[in-house]
């Protein structure tokens, strides 16, 4: 189906997806990585920060990058693992996946190496397909284990999504849900706001969320919905102003236009025997939002009208 492989000589092979109604996306083999999703009218729906980093070793800030085998810094690995921070290859023998049908895709995949051995012991396949379709961007994680025991890891789809105005953007579908907190030692909270609103920074884990979730942008008129299997878990993040200047690959203005809502399985950990795999599934789409006195009804929304 419609892609192209660009190198423009950096190092970072990138594959282009394009479909007939004008969407676009594209993804690194480094980190396997999507970077860009445009809609039909050409604009990006993706945030990459003004400061990243492209090139190895470091970790690309923004797009979809992969969490794997650890989400955050729950365990003994670097942050959010080292999928992210290693060459992909195209993947020729996707199976069990039917094969694509009048859509744009792509199939990469990440075997365990020598480097990551050293720091956690475990042979694995890490397959990823990335799917575009007109209005909707899906990948597919899979994890097999090619081990001779069986092993534990966690795993998340951290979506760097790109808004309007934070301050204007509410989050529906995560109300009277228990999340961890990680701005307070990863206390243990339970939501009691009627829609999830920003006006500082926040960084935290919801737990066993439901399977759609919804980005309400106010000034944009869209909601972008965010559709999940196999991933119980969805964390939030936004760093603000303070946190935002102290990082190195972060705009100092960055943190108003972006916000993270990522598909993960956090708190209860994935354990594979040998041979066996896991798959996930999660689908970004957006809706146009339509005012009734001034305000978007989340019921709606959540109801896909």
């Amino acid at each position: 189906m419609p892609w192209s492989v660009v190198n423009d000589g950096d190092g970072m092979p990138r594959i282009i997806l394009t479909e007939p109604s004008g969407s676009s996306a594209e993804v690194l083999l480094y980190g396997g990585q999507v970077v860009s999703w445009k809609n039909d009218r050409r604009e990006e729906l993706l945030f990459l920060s003004s400061k990243a980093v492209l090139k190895p070793p470091k970790a690309i800030r923004g797009g979809i990058p992969i969490c794997f085998p650890q989400f955050g810094n729950l365990g003994s690995l670097e942050q959010h693992g080292f999928a992210r921070n290693r060459l992909w290859a195209m993947d020729s023998c996707a199976s069990p996946l039917p094969p694509p049908k009048n859509q744009s895709t792509i199939d990469l995949i990440l075997k365990s190496q020598e480097e990551d051995i050293k720091t956690w012991p475990r042979s694995f396949e890490l397959r990823l397909r990335v799917i575009l379709s007109p209005g909707k961007l899906t990948l597919i994680p899979r994890v097999r284990n090619t081990d001779n025991k069986q092993f534990t890891f966690t795993l998340g789809m951290r979506n760097y999504l790109s808004v309007s105005d934070i301050s204007e953007v509410r989050v529906e579908g995560l109300e009277t849900l228990d999340y961890f907190d990680n701005l307070i030692k990863r206390e243990r909270f339970t939501e009691q706001a009627d829609a999830i609103t920003f006006d500082g920074e926040v960084d935290r884990v919801y737990l066993s969320t439901p399977g759609k979730i919804a980005i309400i942008d106010h000034e944009k008129k869209r909601t972008l919905v965010l559709r999940k299997e196999g991933l119980p878990d969805a964390a939030l993040w936004n760093p603000w102003d303070k946190k935002a200047k102290a990082l190195p690959d972060f705009g100092d203005e960055d943190y108003q236009v972006m916000l993270c809502l990522d598909s993960a399985a956090v708190e209860n950990p994935i354990t594979l025997k040998p041979s066996e795999e896991w798959m996930g599934r999660q689908e970004l789409s957006t809706v146009l939002s339509s005012y009734f006195s001034g305000q978007l009804d989340p019921r709606q929304v959540l109801a896909g009208k």
